[in-house]
Parts: structure tokens; sequence; C-alpha cells
């Protein structure tokens, strides 16, 4: 399958609407495909978020340093999620995150300009757009629920239940500090679950 089929494929599952011919060429005029080898940035801290990026291969991490020098990740991304300061892209503001491939990494990517085209000119990628803003608006509202009112067995719970795929392709490292737990408490945690 094409980065561009993956792209198809996504947006009629996800908006419920087929793509015309003419949809299909515009998208593919509109997004360009890019690689990123691992450990380099989609989007560096500072910068302003030029690009939004839908992933056909590999994985990426979205976070922040705090002034201790430690490393907190806000999300972890996977195929067929999008890569984004959406803050950044939309506002045009300085990133206060950075976003980081975590293996080979292939993306479609487009600019602020290029998506309003996209979004006033094909209504499947509109429809989509809207189901995307509605799950992030739920996933977001849960993980902070998560945050303020789970035990560390309720988040580590939480994630093998929605996310299994996570625990194969991230570190327990990356996996903690994305659900706000120390090493140690993780590992726990997974020795407990397999008992």
């Amino acid at each position: 399958m094409s980065n561009f089929e993956a792209l198809f494929t996504y947006i009629h599952e996800t908006a419920g609407k087929s793509l015309s011919a003419q949809d299909k060429q515009l998208l593919m005029v509109h997004f360009k495909p890019k690689k990123l080898r691992k450990r380099q940035y989609f989007l560096q801290e500072g910068d302003v978020c030029r690009y939004i990026g839908f992933i056909t291969k590999g994985s990426a991490r979205t976070f922040t340093v705090d002034e201790k020098g430690n490393e907190h990740i806000l999300k972890l991304s996977l195929e067929n999620w999008w890569l984004a300061d959406f803050e950044s892209f939309y506002k045009l503001t300085p990133s206060r995150f950075n976003i980081e491939a975590l293996e080979e990494l292939e993306v479609l990517q487009t600019t602020n300009a290029e998506i309003e085209d996209v979004l006033k000119q094909i209504p499947a990628f509109l429809e989509m757009s809207s189901v995307i803003n509605q799950n992030y608006t739920i996933a977001n509202q849960k993980r902070i629920e998560a945050a303020m009112t789970y035990t560390a067995e309720e988040r580590y719970g939480d994630l093998v239940r929605n996310y299994p795929q996570f625990l194969k392709r991230f570190p327990q490292n990356m996996i903690a500090s994305y659900l706000g737990l120390s090493r140690e408490t993780l590992s726990r945690l997974r020795k407990n679950a397999l008992k």
C-alpha cells in the first residue's frame, strides 16, 4: 500500500465518505512525502509548527523538557496518527514541544494554508477533520481525568486496554513518562499484571 493509499483509506474509514479521483489528486498535490531518520526532529521547541504530518510508517513522541532537564511525554504516535503541535500550527506561535522520530518515520505533510484549501475542497476531509477533533477532545479529557484521579494501576490498565500496541513499540522509560510514573513503578505494575 502506498503512502497515499494509507491516507485515502484513513480518510474514508474515519469520515465514512468516499474520495473521488479528483479528491485523491488534490490530496497528492497538497501533501508531500517526507522521511525522517530515527531521533530526527519533526518539530523542535521554540520553532513554529509549519507542517502537520500523517504517519504512514514508524513512530514518534511529542515531549517537553522541564527546567531540571526531565522529559515529559505528552503523546506517543504510530501509523495512521497525525503529528503536529496544533496550537503552534494553527496560531503560528512558537511551540513548547519537541516531536521526535523514534523509528524511521515516513509522513505525508502539508502546511497550514494548504490544509485550509483541502478542507474547503474535499468534503470527506472536512468530515474526517471534524471526527478527529471530537476524538482528540474526548481523549484529552480522559487523559486529564486519568492524570488527576486514576491510581498508577488504573492508568497502566487503561493503557493496556486502549493502546496495547504501545507496549510492543515503545521503550519502558517512555511509557513510564507518558503515564507520569517512575520506571520502577511501571516495572512493578508489569510484573503484577503478569501474575
